[in-house]
């Protein structure tokens, strides 16, 4: 089964996204940060990156959903920056932090996605790739006329802009976005970004409308559509519900979805004493309850193990 983006690339309009999508750092809006920076000059806003991505690491992950490990793992590129900047990141350090990352050009990302495959890895998951869209887009192009073949994942925050999703359509085969806040004031509090709710709610419905409910193949690998990710936060039970509830109702209940119970105080955290604490394993169980209510059937179930050892069980 082919990837979406050899189509794109044989009738020319990747090569042509990918330059629209350049000509866009000499303003940058790719985002709905909008920073108007000259990324091209290099400049940088809030994501902290100008011209060239910057991969913080590469390699296989085997802690990633099961349709995306199988057996030779989720062939995860971690890029540096970001464009939401939680407070509580997980991967502060890359994200938000001092490490900066190596800058590739598109020749030198295209080797990492072809040495990844070459690996036995079952896929391409880009990890925090919203700020780097055109940098992406250019990669491809040397990354499949040197016979990359495995799906793309864009693994992202879902604070995105739906002008940066058309120039995707058809360029990636699985989006996996993990959506975090429901009200504003959640939002605007925990990453200064009041507009995240309706902004994720734009980007869920686009992406779905690209790729529709999550495919997996006989062998119980994924090979396109939606999954969506809920990182759970600490007594934020009721957003849970309404994040669910608009899934089931504006998606659908057939969505793939992976309630993330691994939250804990990273970052700046320790700034808010709310966020001050793990998860709690009723507040995980309140939140699969939820969703069963709600009609979902594709939840993601994690390793037991490692699901107790995350939440001091």
């Amino acid at each position: 089964m082919p990837i979406a983006a050899h189509g794109l690339h044989a009738s020319g309009q990747l090569r042509r996204r990918a330059e629209e999508a350049l000509r866009r750092l000499a303003c940058c809006t790719l985002c709905p940060r909008r920073c108007r920076v000259d990324r091209l000059a290099g400049e940088t806003g809030r994501c902290g990156t100008g011209a060239l991505a910057r991969i913080a690491s590469y390699g296989p992950h085997f802690g990633e959903e099961a349709p995306l490990v199988g057996h030779g793992g989720s062939g995860t590129i971690f890029l540096a920056g970001c464009n939401l900047c939680c407070c509580f990141c997980q991967n502060y350090e890359i994200s938000q932090g001092d490490e900066a990352g190596q800058e590739v050009d598109a020749h030198g990302f295209a080797a990492a996605m072809l040495e990844l495959q070459a690996m036995g890895c079952h896929n391409i998951n880009l990890v925090t790739p919203s700020h780097v869209v055109p940098q992406i887009l250019a990669a491809l192009i040397p990354a499949l006329e040197g016979g990359l073949a495995i799906p793309i994942v864009f693994n992202c925050g879902g604070y995105e802009s739906a002008e940066t999703l058309a120039l995707l359509d058809g360029a990636v085969d699985i989006y996996m976005p993990d959506v975090k806040f429901w009200q504003p004031a959640t939002s605007d509090r925990y990453a200064e970004a009041p507009d995240y709710p309706d902004r994720v709610r734009k980007a869920l419905a686009a992406m779905h409308r690209q790729v529709g409910d999550l495919v997996i193949g006989p062998d119980g690998i994924a090979r396109s559509g939606l999954m969506i990710r809920h990182l759970l936060m600490p007594g934020l039970l009721a957003e849970t519900e309404s994040i669910l509830r608009f899934i089931a109702a504006d998606l659908s209940p057939a969505s793939y979805l992976n309630i993330m119970a691994q939250y804990h105080p990273c970052g700046l955290a320790g700034r808010f004493a709310e966020l001050d604490r793990p998860l709690t394993g009723k507040e995980y169980r309140n939140a699969l309850e939820t969703a069963r209510t709600l009609g979902f059937t594709r939840l993601d179930t994690p390793e037991i193990t490692r699901l107790l050892r995350q939440l001091n069980l």
